[in-house]
């Protein structure tokens, strides 16, 4: 499932816990594709707290608690992380994270946790969700096959790698608009991750977020900066954004563009994604500003001179997502919309 779908499964299944249609999720994926800041970012639309437990580190007892003689009993001291309404708020979400690197014992005290929403005396309070990831067997990392009855405690969710949806919350997040074209160049590298040479670094959506924060420490220094992108995202990758990073001092003056005046479109094809990249990131800052429509209407019509009409979609369709349905309404969209009419138009 591509990730802006599972996002709004994770917003409803945290909702449904005020019915009492709630389901423990368990979200399946190959390390850095966003499971955890997925989790993050519905924590934070909601204004709620987040409590993430690393199973992996993790012994029975951790979860079960200590035990302690009152009078002729036992009774279980509650570990303090576990959700409590009085210290943690009346909601929240209880993540289990890395699931699928504990063994059986660690993974066989969570059963009446995850089902049952208690353990022993302990009850997780009423407001708080359960989410539950981990990477799959196939992805290298220290995993255990999830007994079956721990599994049918769960809905099940495989989390795809989409690159609109990355590329969306690249600009939503300040990302470096040279990486984001780069990327619309080179869209197979958004993750590229072989479990069978196990590498140290590799592309991922997590990495490329290293290699933006990369580009702007490194920026002034080339032969840094190609060691630096190296080292987030692997050799290859790394060696290649650098390269096109290079190559942007060909690209057309960005700011003529926004002022209306004639600007060619640039032969290349890296070029191509890299201006429209540049003009999405340029359509963000500008919004919410009397500059706005004049802005974007300058931009639509650049999109209507790209020889391959897919790009000007593309980019449209990114700005789109970008700044919303306010770019319906600047005159130049109908105008465009009419010159690609033929063109099938995607999330618009």
């Amino acid at each position: 499932m591509r990730p802006s779908q599972l996002i709004t499964v994770l917003h409803r299944e945290f909702e449904s816990t005020d019915t009492g249609h709630h389901t423990p999720v368990m979200l399946w994926g190959p390390p850095g594709v966003g499971k955890s800041q997925m989790v993050a970012q519905v924590a934070a639309d909601h204004d709620v707290p987040v409590i993430d437990i690393r199973l992996s580190q993790m012994e029975p007892s951790d979860l079960r608690g200590i035990p302690f003689r009152v009078g002729d009993h036992v009774e279980w001291a509650v570990p303090a992380m576990l959700p409590d309404a009085a210290r943690h708020g009346l909601r929240g979400i209880l993540f289990l994270d890395e699931i699928t690197s504990v063994p059986p014992s660690v993974s066989a005290a969570a059963y009446q946790l995850i089902l049952d929403r208690r353990l022993g005396a302990y009850e997780v309070p009423e407001g708080w969700a359960i989410f539950a990831a981990g990477n799959r067997q196939g992805d290298r990392g220290v995993t255990y096959t999830m007994p079956a009855p721990l599994a049918n405690r769960f809905s099940h969710f495989e989390l795809d790698v989409n690159l609109d949806d990355w590329v969306a919350w690249a600009y939503a997040h300040g990302i470096d608009e040279r990486l984001i074209g780069f990327l619309r160049f080179r869209p197979e590298l958004l993750f590229e991750f072989d479990p069978a040479h196990n590498p140290v670094a590799f592309p991922s959506p997590r990495s490329w977020e290293f290699a933006h924060r990369a580009l702007h420490k490194f920026g002034d220094n080339n032969e840094l900066m190609v060691g630096a992108l190296q080292a987030c995202v692997g050799p290859a990758a790394g060696v290649e954004l650098a390269a096109f990073v290079d190559n942007l001092d060909q690209l057309p003056d960005i700011d003529a563009i926004l002022r209306g005046e004639q600007v060619s479109v640039p032969r290349e094809t890296d070029l191509q994604y890299a201006v429209a990249s540049a003009l999405v990131a340029r359509a963000i800052r500008v919004k919410d500003t009397p500059e706005a429509q004049e802005g974007w209407g300058r931009i639509l019509d650049y999109a209507g001179r790209f020889p391959q009409r897919e790009m000007g979609v593309m980019l449209v369709s990114d700005m789109h997502r970008a700044v919303g349905q306010d770019l319906f309404g600047v005159p130049q969209f109908s105008v465009w919309a009419k010159a690609v009419a033929d063109v099938m138009l995607f999330d618009m």
